[in-house]
């Protein structure tokens, strides 16, 4: 028999598990061996569809925690003392936060700076990631990197952009192992119904099946680099182990107009999508982005990280996904 000690299960703590990403990340951790903890704003009532859509809610150990509340971040953090804190929380709608920009600033920049704080005073050697977004960068001129600078057209990205600079600042300042992930957008089955590209999945396929005559969306024109949300997660987790903490943008390099994903959709259920589609005024931001492309050479040349799952196997993984649940006889994913 050895008489080598076991190693010490690592603990992470997940701030926003309920979401699409903290879901992914929660069953990537587990299978890595991590003992995981995960936080909603009231994990009593919160049904956490994702986390049993994945069969792993009773392997995770919940908490209710209020962002925006020091004490309610520092309990849980000195209960659990995590090894690794991933802060997915916060307001993720950039259409919401037009509608609530004080909320969508403390959610996200107060809340950062109050999980910041927390693992200051705690003085452990706790590292941390902290998702920020490709709004931060607006219309940039040409594929964004780490040094373009941000020019944020939303209440949604001012926050991001304030919370990316506290994270820098803390580990500037204090010395902390904290890092900002730049995403730029990520899709899944997991996505919830209030997001365009489940809208048009399901548009797609209730026309198809005779439920639905037409499917109103905002601007067709506008340009985004979509990922696969499984593999986004993983290079989150990557970025906590790498030695050095680093600032870096995760994108699979290849932008798309919503158009084409809207043409792809419904010709997978056999459908013209123009017979179909009608663009309405209520649907359009009032300071929307044009394009938003990335170029992730750093992720790469850094942590060995790629984009593997293509646009169109995107579509058609959601497509399917969405067909299976319309067969069950409900939505999974409404929240």
């Amino acid at each position: 028999m050895s008489s080598e000690a076991e190693p010490k299960r690592k603990t992470a703590l997940i701030f926003g598990v309920s979401g699409q990403d903290g879901a992914y990340l929660a069953q990537l951790l587990l299978d890595k061996g991590y003992d995981v903890h995960g936080t909603s704003r009231d994990s009593a009532s919160n049904p956490f569809l994702g986390l049993h859509r994945l069969g792993i809610a009773d392997r995770i150990t919940l908490h209710t925690v209020a962002l925006t509340e020091f004490r309610s971040v520092f309990s849980v953090m000195h209960k659990v003392m995590p090894d690794e804190i991933y802060n997915l929380a916060g307001q993720t709608s950039v259409a919401l936060s037009f509608e609530l920009p004080v909320e969508a600033f403390e959610s996200i920049t107060v809340g950062t700076i109050n999980i910041l704080e927390c693992v200051r005073l705690l003085g452990r050697p706790t590292k941390s990631f902290h998702a920020a977004s490709s709004e931060c960068f607006g219309d940039a001129a040409a594929p964004a990197d780490e040094g373009t600078p941000f020019q944020p057209r939303s209440p949604y990205a001012m926050a991001k952009a304030a919370a990316f600079w506290a994270v820098a600042n803390y580990r500037e300042a204090y010395g902390m192992n904290a890092c900002s992930g730049i995403l730029f957008n990520h899709e899944s089955p997991l996505r919830p119904e209030r997001f365009v590209t489940q809208k048009i999945m399901s548009g797609a396929l209730a026309i198809a099946a005779g439920k639905m005559e037409k499917l109103q969306l905002g601007n067709l024109a506008v340009e985004r680099d979509w990922g696969w949300a499984p593999e986004y997660v993983d290079a989150m987790w990557r970025m906590v182990q790498h030695s050095v903490p680093t600032d870096l943008v995760i994108a699979t390099g290849q932008t798309h107009r919503l158009a084409t994903m809207v043409e792809h959709a419904f010709a997978l259920v056999g459908l013209d999508w123009r017979a179909h589609v009608e663009t309405s005024e209520s649907f359009i931001r009032r300071t929307d982005l044009s394009r938003s492309a990335a170029n992730p050479a750093r992720i790469r040349e850094l942590l060995g990280w790629r984009a593997e799952v293509d646009f169109r196997d995107i579509i058609r993984r959601m497509i399917t996904a969405k067909k299976a649940d319309m067969a069950d006889g409900g939505e999974r994913i409404s929240s």
